[in-house]
C-alpha cells in the first residue's frame, strides 16, 4: 500500500509545502535558499517547503538530497 503526502500551495504567497508526514517539526535552511526541509524532533525529514514557485519555471529544476540529521539524534 502507498503512502499518503499532503501538498499544499499558496498562489498568493507563491509557496508549495509538501508533507510526508504530519506530525510535529519545524523547518530547516537546505543548500537552496528556496528550499527548507522540515524535520521531527529526532531528525527525520517528514517534508519539504519551496519559496517563489513560479520562479522555477524560467531556471533550471531544483534538485537536492534531504537527509535526516543523524547529530540531533545523538
Amino acid at each position: 500500500m502507498g503512502r499518503e503526502i499532503k501538498v499544499w500551495y499558496d498562489q498568493e504567497g507563491d509557496y508549495l509545502e509538501v508533507l510526508f508526514d504530519r506530525k510535529e517539526g519545524f523547518f530547516k535552511e537546505t543548500e537552496n535558499d528556496a528550499v527548507m526541509e522540515k524535520v521531527d524532533k529526532t531528525g527525520e525529514v517528514i517534508g519539504f517547503s519551496i519559496l517563489k514557485v513560479s520562479a522555477l519555471k524560467a531556471q533550471k529544476p531544483i534538485s537536492l538530497i534531504l537527509k535526516p540529521d543523524y547529530q540531533k539524534r545523538l
